[in-house]
């Protein structure tokens, strides 16, 4: 069985095998780089720093992480949709679990995820990420096409073929 490349199980199969990839050259690239700043400032002062930057990072991630938290609560609390709040958490878990991680490369990577004024880039690259997921998903189950085909405000309501169940709905734009 063939995959068409531009299909959502194609572009799904080249992300699984780009991660793999990614998952074997950077415990390379970390050994490298720790390798060549031992060369450059000694054994003790490397480790010395990695000791230092784990510890940065789990200071970092609790502390970003109880601000992500609390926000998420009262986004809650106030009863708007905490969209902005999970994808902080997120954020922050990601990076506090690359600070963690022993290795230079995934501590710069980790602290461009978890500090507050450079995790909007990241949300937003995780906002479109899940975008496109849901967009693909969508068009697997209902085709290519879910609005703006021609003459779908004339349509109205459809029943589902699958259910004899109406749901009736309001739409309200808030923009």
């Amino acid at each position: 069985m063939t995959t068409a490349p531009g299909s959502p199980r194609g572009r799904r199969v080249r992300l699984t095998r780009l991660a793999l990839v990614a998952l074997m050259v950077l415990p390379i690239i970390e050994i490298v780089v720790v390798v060549a700043v031992g060369q450059a400032i000694g054994g003790w002062p490397t480790f010395l720093l990695l000791v230092a930057t784990s510890l940065l990072g789990a200071w970092l991630i609790r502390r970003e992480g109880g601000r992500a938290w609390r926000a998420l609560e009262q986004a809650v609390r106030s009863g708007r949709m905490p969209a902005r709040e999970i994808a902080d958490g997120v954020v922050v878990l990601v990076g506090g679990s690359l600070l963690l991680a022993p290795g230079f490369v995934t501590d710069v990577l980790g602290l461009l995820l978890v500090l507050p004024f450079t995790r909007p880039v990241a949300r937003s690259m995780l906002a479109a990420v899940i975008s496109r997921r849901l967009l693909a998903q969508t068009e697997r189950f209902t085709g290519p096409a879910v609005a703006g085909q021609p003459g779908w405000e004339k349509q109205g309501p459809r029943r589902s073929t699958s259910s004899d169940e109406v749901v009736e709905g309001e739409i309200i734009d808030e923009d």
